[in-house]
């Protein structure tokens, strides 16, 4: 046998994780989604009197259940739906990644099968492999949409036990429409009574009228909701991702996290953040703002971009997508190299890390006009 005895399926696999170079490398980071914006001198004292708070019962385990943490989740998760959503639909983990990784553990397995929709998030297959569950990818249409009839018709074929949803879609931006989140829940429904999950990590991003899909919770029992603290709330560094969904889900999960899985000090700094959310979601309508600006800026460069309500752009499209992003690197301006063939990623930042971008992308492009596969006045509408 060789050494370590890794599971034969992961030998050889490189651990999922974005380029990460300091900001002497790369002065302008836009490559993971970050909210540029930090939080304010008054919403740090809070966070690091509630972490010393916490630190004096650290001899102690933490609330196993995050009570306060939960109530507070909801209250904030209330003003998406006129419904409402209570302290028993909610549950949080270290981040997102670990909230999904506890429904591929309480509701996928050998024998079972998770769906979703290429192109979507890369963490996802990840998530099935390593809860050994069956992966199944279909395809978007070219605009990056869900084919209804395709998406049904492949639920109805594979029978799937989780079928992962991002929306907006990562790496593409894309929102799904309240229709396709009914037929699809109804469709898994039907075909063996497995959970739809609506990542919404890039939920509070989304365009005026787009709605969450927290106001379907009440018609289908199998949805789930996700969202996260890193995004929006400019918690990256938190880790505290979190669900809404009918509380024999939330039950379900409980079998299998770990004990205790919520630190004191994450539950205390994640509670003092949403004390502060009014300031810390103060600035997603400026990012809004840039996003649509980035969209229009790319299409009027000849580039395709993808229609986006998170905070990121999908743009192309490159013969040698590589090559235009180590160009940009060496401009100092660090993006994602992700998505399908030929295109790039770029995360929205402040005004000032914007302009540094179109001014690098303007040069390289220029430098690199060869390696487009259409002509620059190519862009789609």
């Amino acid at each position: 046998m060789s050494w370590p005895p890794l599971r034969e399926e992961l030998r050889g696999i490189e651990p999922y994780g974005a380029p990460q170079l300091s900001l002497e490398q790369a002065p302008v980071q836009l490559n993971v989604n970050e909210n540029p914006y930090g939080p304010s001198p008054a919403c740090i004292d809070d966070i690091a009197s509630a972490a010393a708070e916490a630190a004096a019962t650290l001899n102690r385990y933490p609330d196993r259940e995050f009570v306060a943490l939960r109530e507070a989740l909801a209250a904030y998760l209330s003003r998406d739906t006129p419904h409402g959503i209570v302290p028993a639909q909610v549950w949080a983990a270290n981040g997102s990644n670990e909230v999904m990784l506890q429904l591929l553990q309480a509701f996928g397995g050998p024998g079972r099968t998770a769906v979703s929709f290429a192109p979507t998030y890369s963490m996802y297959p990840e998530y099935a492999r390593d809860t050994s569950t069956r992966w199944v990818a279909g395809r978007r249409a070219e605009d990056f949409s869900l084919d209804l009839d395709a998406a049904r018709a492949l639920i109805e074929a594979e029978r799937p036990s989780v079928v992962l949803l991002p929306s907006p879609n990562n790496p593409t931006g894309t929102a799904l429409e309240p229709a396709a989140v009914d037929l699809l829940c109804r469709a898994t429904a039907a075909a063996g009574g497995g959970i739809v999950v609506v990542d919404e990590a890039y939920g509070e991003f989304r365009r005026a009228g787009v709605p969450s899909a927290l106001a379907m919770l009440p018609e289908h029992r199998n949805l789930v909701v996700t969202r996260t603290m890193s995004k929006a709330f400019a918690g990256a560094g938190l880790r505290l991702g979190y669900l809404a969904a009918d509380p024999a889900i939330c039950d379900a999960i409980r079998v299998v996290r770990l004990p205790y899985h919520l630190s004191a000090v994450t539950q205390a700094v994640a509670l003092a953040a949403l004390r502060h959310a009014p300031e810390l979601l103060g600035r997603v309508d400026d990012l809004r703002v840039e996003r649509d600006a980035l969209v229009a800026w790319l299409r009027e460069q000849g580039h395709e971009v993808a229609d986006s309500d998170a905070n990121f752009c999908l743009f192309g499209r490159f013969a040698d997508r590589h090559a235009v992003w180590q160009g940009l690197l060496d401009h100092g301006v660090l993006i994602r190299e992700t998505g399908p063939d030929g295109w790039l990623r770029v995360s929205v930042g402040t005004p000032e890390e914007m302009a540094a971008f179109r001014a690098a992308l303007t040069e390289v492009t220029g430098d690199l006009r060869t390696h487009l596969t259409t002509p620059l006045d190519g862009a789609r509408a």
